[in-house]
């Protein structure tokens, strides 16, 4: 029997929603995601649900924030003046920008997405958009290749 065990690159289609129904990811039967069982970046509930499925069968799994993108963080909000801004964009709320940050004395670029724009300042958060949210996967296998 062709069932999904570790190891496994298993073919999903699936959608992934938040608490409220809005999709933040799919994938389809015609162009489904491609994972490893144990070695891929899906959450380990996500993962553990799908152990035994069969091609064709489905599951619902919910994923906390702990597990998922974590919780949000108050102290990945930053207030930036405006002037940073002015010259290249005009920031608006929901924008996501690209944002240089140093780290360890390393400049690396970060996404951080806007949240209110004032007279004379930004505020951007460096949380994940998905961060602090439930989410809740409805996925289906379509095909399991067995590791050699």
């Amino acid at each position: 029997m062709n069932v999904v065990e570790p190891k496994d690159i298993v073919s999903l289609a699936f959608v992934g929603k938040l608490d409220n129904g809005a999709v933040f990811i799919q994938a389809t039967e015609d162009k489904p995601f491609k994972v490893i069982i144990g070695e891929s970046e899906l959450p380990p509930t996500v993962e553990n649900a799908l152990i035994g499925l069969k091609p064709g069968q489905q599951q619902n799994v919910k994923v906390s924030p702990d597990e998922g993108y974590g919780p949000r963080q108050k102290d990945l909000l930053q207030t930036i003046g405006n002037k940073e801004f002015i010259e290249k964009i005009k920031p608006k709320p929901g924008m996501i920008l690209s944002l240089k940050v140093n780290r360890e004395g390393q400049d690396h670029q970060v996404p951080a997405t806007v949240i209110e724009v004032k007279d004379n300042s930004v505020v951007v958060d460096y949380n994940h958009p998905l961060a602090g949210h439930n989410l809740t996967y409805e996925i289906t296998v379509v095909d399991i290749q067995k590791s050699a």
